[in-house]
């Protein structure tokens, strides 16, 4: 059974710092790209960053310089470490594995974060 279970949200004063971790079970993690959704009260999930299974990484214009995703495969762990946060990137943050093929894609539950001005 394929688990994706996040952690590390809460709430934080603007300016503030989190670092989120998906730990992932029921799959061959080094074969599948990572990525961290946000999604906000009455919007879409948005993409904020993801790495491949090689390690290269993208982000959402909005986090760039704020924002690092990495990985852990030996932790089968994807981190998003969040700096300099605004009350904008309040939401809910999820975890999203695909596998390399596309072939298969999975989610996690979610973190909530909230921060306050």
């Amino acid at each position: 059974q394929v688990q994706l279970v996040e952690s590390g949200g809460g709430l934080v004063q603007a300016g503030g710092s989190l670092r989120l971790s998906c730990a992932a079970s029921g799959i061959i993690f080094s074969r599948y790209d990572m990525g961290w959704y946000v999604q906000a009260p009455g919007k879409q999930r948005e993409p904020v960053a993801s790495i491949t299974a090689d390690g290269a990484t993208n982000y959402a214009d909005s986090v760039k310089g704020r924002f690092t995703i990495s990985r852990d495969n030996a932790k089968n762990t994807v981190f998003l470490q969040m700096n300099s946060l605004t009350p904008e990137d309040t939401g809910g943050y999820l975890c999203n594995a695909r596998h390399l093929w596309g072939v298969y894609d999975y989610w996690g539950q979610g973190t909530q974060v909230t921060v306050s001005s």
